[in-house]
């Protein structure tokens, strides 16, 4: 509630002659993974064409004037949400640089741990930084590498970058497809009669009618050109795991991650939560949208119906205007309002998928106290979030999380709810079908409910060192 922020979303079509158009129907399927920018940039054997605009997918790519100006049968294409650099014009992607191999163009779904410290250093002997997105610190490490074709320079830079990235690549006869080594991003692979698709969930694939072959490895290199797929595998082997919040809260309901609909799998945290659960009340109500599939699994588990307490306003964007205090003192009321002929005089099971610093969910516990509800009992489908998050998910920083600071009596009256219950880690995977946490697989990137981080986050820590300060980033690193 208090929202986590999306990633970014990546499109890659090879061989097409309606590459533009496809990637941007692409990019608007995954809109839900950044609204701040969007881009596309296209080659057609000759030349490279790039487009990079502020907005949304549906008010800058669906003129015709403006997909006119992107032609070529390959294309690459990234919705922005700034984990790392300001939401400029100049940090939107995909990035577009003239290597002496040729022309490279690169879209970044994640975050690097470390490009900060490799940025500083590459400062020092003489790199020079249009931007301050983290993905030009990939392209400069490319140009700067003395290998002699572009898969080898690419191989070399993965080595020095660390963190969760998915990255989709073109170069003059090439699309290329990468995933970091313990696959925290998401990256798959679709086809579309005899062109090859990448994307970061498979809802971009079903909007152009394209098939999904199979996710790309954590770790893997899939090289796309007219002779198919090469699959590079330069890492040692390492056991996948993805980032926990693509089930939880990030990838689209109707993306199937695997082979479960992400919808499947937030009933089953619901149903997880039933199970640790001993409250009975009069409705169960969720937070739209976001803890809608949840309590639908949560109330089949108890077999009883969700209500819709809480009716969302669709139609208010970022750029809503609050030119006076008073108007922002409507706060949530925004773009939530509640059912109050439904709540009043019942006790309520109010559920959402994610608790962060809590504002929210203290103004729509108040507003439904306000609007005759005898009890609010909150359940979050997932654990207290306590630890940051370095590798593409924009948590806020550590003191900012309400769990970080709070025991869960100190979070319950904080909110004002009548009783406060989170998932357990535990029930987090059993949900997930492992019997235990440290089961054989899957093992999921979980940092944020454990503090364990696969990868070291060395900005962090940097960072906090610098300050002279205690290190807030894990228990254990």
């Amino acid at each position: 509630m208090a929202r986590l922020k999306e990633e970014c979303g990546v499109f890659g079509i090879f061989n097409s002659k309606d590459a533009a158009a496809l990637t941007a129907l692409g990019l608007h399927a995954l809109q839900h993974r950044g609204q701040e920018a969007c881009g596309i940039v296209t080659f057609d054997g000759l030349n490279y064409y790039a487009e990079r605009r502020l907005g949304l997918v549906g008010d800058n790519f669906t003129k015709g004037k403006i997909l006119e100006k992107l032609p070529g049968n390959s294309a690459i294409g990234h919705n922005r949400y700034s984990t790392s650099g300001n939401n400029l014009i100049k940090n939107v992607q995909p990035f577009f640089a003239e290597l002496h191999t040729g022309g490279i163009g690169i879209a970044h779904n994640g975050n690097l741990s470390n490009a900060r410290h490799i940025r500083r250093e590459l400062v020092k002997t003489g790199s020079i930084f249009q931007t301050t997105s983290d993905t030009e610190t990939i392209v400069q490490l490319i140009a700067r590498s003395k290998r002699s074709n572009i898969i080898d320079k690419l191989i070399e830079s993965l080595f020095k970058i660390q963190g969760g990235y998915a990255l989709t690549i073109l170069v003059e006869n090439k699309l290329i497809g990468v995933r970091d080594p313990f696959g925290i991003r998401p990256l798959v692979i679709g086809k579309l009669n005899k062109s090859y698709v990448l994307a970061s969930e498979t809802c971009a694939l079903d909007i152009i009618g394209a098939k999904f072959v199979r996710s790309v490895e954590n770790g893997e290199i899939v090289v796309i050109t007219n002779n198919g797929i090469e699959s590079i595998k330069p890492f040692p082997k390492m056991k996948e795991r993805p980032c926990i919040f693509e089930y939880i809260y990030f990838s689209r309901p109707d993306s199937i991650i695997k082979n479960i609909s992400v919808y499947e799998h937030r009933k089953m945290l619901g149903a997880e939560l039933a199970k640790e659960s001993t409250i009975e009340t009069d409705l169960i109500i969720p937070v739209p949208d976001s803890g809608v599939p949840a309590s639908i699994g949560y109330a089949e588990k108890i077999k009883k119906n969700v209500e819709l307490g809480i009716i969302r306003n669709h139609y208010v964007g970022r750029t809503f205007i609050e030119p006076t205090q008073q108007i922002r003192s409507f706060g949530v009321k925004l773009k939530h309002n509640i059912n109050k002929s439904l709540v009043k005089n019942k006790s309520l099971i109010l559920i959402d998928d994610s608790l962060v610093r809590g504002t929210t969910s203290v103004k729509i516990v108040k507003m439904l106290y306000e609007s005759g509800a005898k009890e609010v009992h909150l359940k979050i489908a997932s654990p207290p979030i306590k630890y940051p998050d370095y590798y593409g998910v924009d948590t806020p920083d550590q003191n900012e999380l309400l769990a970080s600071k709070l025991d869960i009596e100190g979070m319950r009256k904080f909110i004002s709810a009548t009783t406060l219950q989170f998932l357990s880690v535990e029930g987090l995977y059993k949900s997930m079908g492992c019997e235990k946490r440290n089961s054989s697989y899957p093992q999921f990137t979980d940092h944020c409910f454990t503090g364990e981080y696969p990868v070291e986050p060395v900005d962090a820590k940097e960072k906090y060192f610098s300050n002279d300060q205690p290190s807030l980033i894990s228990k254990k690193n």
